[in-house]
C-alpha cells in the first residue's frame, strides 16, 4: 500500500516517516522499513523484497532505479538495480509485465539495448526473492564477480 501511495504521488514519504518519529513506536517496524527502501528507490514489493536480498549479497548498494543513457544520451533502461562499477543491471521481471508479446518485445529490446552498451543483466522473478532469498543473494555475487 505505501508503495503504491508514494508511486502514485499521494503520499510524501518523508512526511509519513516524519508522523510515525513524532507517534509511538508500536506497530511501526514494518511501516519504517518499507519507507526506508522507498527512500532509496524502491518502487514496487518486489524491489523491496530485491533490496533484502542484496542486503544478504554482502555486495556494494546499487543505484537503485537509475535511468540509464548512452554516451549519446540515448536511453538504454532504468534497471531496478545497477552495479555501476562492473556495469550490471539486476531486473525483477515478472510474468504479469512481461507476458504479453508486446511486453515481451519491450524485454528483449531493453535487454539489447543493455548489450550494445556493453551492460550485462541479470533477471529475477520476483516469487524467487522470498522463495530462494539465499540462492537468488548468490546468484548476484557470481554475476558481479564474474563481471569485475
Amino acid at each position: 500500500m505505501l508503495t503504491e501511495a508514494v508511486q502514485r504521488g499521494k503520499l510524501n514519504p518523508e512526511v509519513l516517516i516524519r508522523e510515525l518519529d513524532v507517534g509511538s513506536d508500536r506497530g511501526s517496524a514494518l511501516p519504517r522499513e518499507v519507507l526506508r527502501d522507498v527512500l532509496k528507490g524502491a518502487r514496487s514489493v518486489a524491489e523491496i523484497d530485491a533490496m533484502n536480498v542484496w542486503r544478504l549479497s554482502g555486495l556494494p548498494e546499487p543505484l537503485w532505479n537509475h535511468e540509464l543513457r548512452d554516451e549519446n544520451g540515448e536511453y538504454i533502461a532504468t534497471p531496478d538495480g545497477y552495479f555501476k562499477e562492473v556495469r550490471l543491471a539486476w531486473e525483477i521481471d515478472s510474468y504479469d509485465f512481461h507476458f504479453t508479446k508486446e511486453d515481451y518485445a519491450r524485454t528483449l529490446d531493453r535487454n539489447a539495448r543493455y548489450a550494445a552498451a556493453g551492460i550485462a543483466v541479470l533477471q529475477t522473478l520476483p516469487s524467487r526473492l522470498r522463495s530462494e532469498p539465499e540462492v537468488v543473494a548468490e546468484e548476484l555475487r557470481v554475476s558481479y564477480d564474474a563481471r569485475r
